[in-house]
C-alpha cells in the first residue's frame, strides 16, 4: 500500500478550504485568513506563487473550474468573486483578475461549487439561501438567482448533479436537500431521472432529515446521480435512493463527520473530527463502513515518534489515575503528562493519526468521475495530504472495532 503523501502548508494556521487545477500541479488554499494562497508543485514540496487579495473577510470556500481554468472564491464579506487569468498589459505576465458576483445575500457565503459544464455556480449562505449564479455578457458580471424555500437555517454545503440541473444541499435545520437549479437561458432541459421529470427553477426533488437531529454538514452525488450521501453531527452518515426507495444510515460512536466524497458508484470516502478518512461501501442492498485510509495503529505500535513531536509512550503504560484523567488522549493519540513514561521533556503532544486536527474538506485527486484513484484532505492542523483510496486499513486493525460496537444500520 502507498503512503500517502503529507504537506505541511502551515504550522500554526488552519487550512480552511483547498482546490487542485486540472493537472494538479497548483492548489488554492484559504489559511483562515481573506486571502487566497496558489502554490506550485516543486518535487516533493509547494511553492508560494500568487496572492488573490480581494475579500475583506475570511474566504469559506474555493472551487477550481478543472477546463476553463477559473476560480471562484467565496467568503465572510458576503461576496464570491471568479478569478480568470489575463495577461498584465504592462508586464505581460499572467495575472488572476477578479469579476465581481451579484450574490443578493445578506449573511456570509459558506461554500461555493462549479457546476459539471463550468457555465454557472452554487453559492450556499447564511442567508437562508443558496444563490445559482449564471454568466451575464451584456453587463460582464455574474447574477444570480436565490433558491430559499423551504431552506430554514444555514446552507453548510452543495453539491451538483452531472445533469448541471440538480443541486443537493445541506444546511443547518438538519435536513439535506435536491434542488433544480434549472435557468432557462443556460441549461438545456434535462432528461428525466430518479429525481423527477419537470424541472422548473426551485422544485424541491427530495428532502432527507438528519437521523438524530444534527446539522447536515456535507451532502455529494454518486457519479451517476442517482444515489445521494450526506454526513450529519450526529455522527452519522446517510445514503439516499430515491429510485428505491431506500435510505440507509449508518450511526457511529464517533466525532462527527463533516466532509464526504465518492469515489466509485458503490464507495465513498469521509473524514471530519475523528481525523482521519475514512471508507464506506455499499449498493441498493446495504451500506458499511470498512476501514481507514490512514494506519494509526502502525504509528502506535511503532511509538507515534514522528519529526517534530515528541516521543510517544505506548498504550498500556499509563497508570490507572492518569489513564481514566486522559482516556481521550489514550484512545487517539499520545500526550506527555505528569506520570507517563517519555523519551522527551517536550510539552507537545501527537495523535496517531496523520492529519493532528480536524480534517475539513475532502477531494478528488486523480481518476475520473466513477473510478477515483487519490483523494485529497486538508484539515486545522495545517496539513495537506493525498491518499490512495486502494490503502485501506480494516476496521480491526485501525483500533476502530471498539469505538464503533454501536454502529447501527438503518
Amino acid at each position: 500500500m502507498a503512503p500517502p503523501e503529507v504537506f505541511s502548508l502551515s504550522q500554526q494556521t488552519p487550512v480552511t478550504c483547498h482546490a487542485f487545477n486540472a493537472d494538479r500541479t497548483q492548489v488554492a488554499v484559504s489559511l483562515n485568513s481573506n486571502e487566497v494562497l496558489i502554490y506550485a508543485r516543486e518535487g516533493n514540496d509547494w511553492k508560494l506563487i500568487d496572492t488573490l487579495t480581494e475579500h475583506d473577510k475570511p474566504v469559506t470556500s474555493i472551487d477550481w473550474a478543472p477546463r476553463s481554468n477559473r476560480i471562484v472564491t467565496s467568503a465572510q464579506d458576503r461576496n464570491a468573486y471568479v478569478w480568470q487569468q489575463s495577461p498584465d498589459p504592462q508586464t505581460g505576465h499572467m495575472v488572476w483578475k477578479p469579476t465581481l458576483v451579484l450574490l443578493r445575500i445578506n449573511r456570509a457565503a459558506t461554500y461555493v461549487r462549479w457546476s459539471p459544464n463550468e457555465d454557472k455556480f452554487a453559492v450556499a449562505s447564511g442567508a437562508r439561501a443558496i444563490a445559482i449564479c449564471s454568466f451575464d455578457p451584456e453587463g460582464d458580471w455574474w447574477v444570480s438567482r436565490l433558491l430559499k424555500k423551504p431552506i430554514r437555517s444555514t446552507v453548510l454545503s452543495v453539491d451538483w448533479h452531472p445533469n448541471n440541473v440538480l443541486l443537493a444541499a445541506g444546511s443547518a435545520d438538519m435536513k439535506a436537500r435536491v434542488f433544480s437549479a434549472y435557468i432557462k437561458d443556460v441549461d438545456k432541459k434535462p432528461a428525466p431521472s430518479v429525481w423527477g421529470e419537470k424541472l422548473p427553477f426551485n422544485t424541491i426533488c427530495g428532502e432527507y432529515a438528519s437521523p438524530s437531529g444534527g446539522w447536515v454538514h456535507d451532502v455529494a452525488f454518486s457519479p451517476s446521480g442517482d444515489v445521494l450521501a450526506f454526513a450529519s453531527h450526529d455522527s452519522s452518515v446517510t445514503i439516499v435512493y430515491p429510485g428505491g426507495p431506500a435510505v440507509y444510515t449508518i450511526k457511529m460512536s464517533i466525532l462527527p463527520l463533516v466532509a464526504l466524497t465518492w469515489t466509485t458508484e458503490e464507495s465513498i470516502i469521509a473524514a471530519g473530527h475523528d481525523c482521519q478518512p475514512l471508507v464506506f461501501t455499499g449498493n441498493q442492498g446495504g451500506w458499511e463502513l470498512v476501514g481507514s485510509l490512514d494506519d494509526p495503529q502502525s504509528n502506535k505500535s511503532s511509538g507515534g515518534a514522528r519529526s517534530g513531536f515528541g516521543g510517544a509512550s505506548p498504550v498500556g503504560r499509563l497508570n490507572s489515575a492518569a489513564f481514566n484523567t486522559f482516556r481521550n488522549a489514550a484512545e487517539r493519540g499520545i500526550s506527555n503528562v505528569p506520570g507517563s513514561p517519555t523519551t522527551s521533556s517536550s510539552s507537545e503532544s501527537e495523535l496517531f493519526t496523520v492529519h493532528q486536527n480536524t480534517i475539513t474538506s475532502v477531494r478528488p485527486y486523480d481518476g475520473v468521475p466513477g473510478n477515483i484513484t487519490r483523494v485529497s484532505t486538508s484539515g486545522v492542523d495545517g496539513k495537506l495530504v493525498v491518499w490512495d483510496v486502494s490503502a485501506v486499513t480494516p476496521i480491526g486493525a485501525t483500533g476502530l472495532a471498539g469505538k464503533l460496537g454501536k454502529m447501527q444500520l438503518r
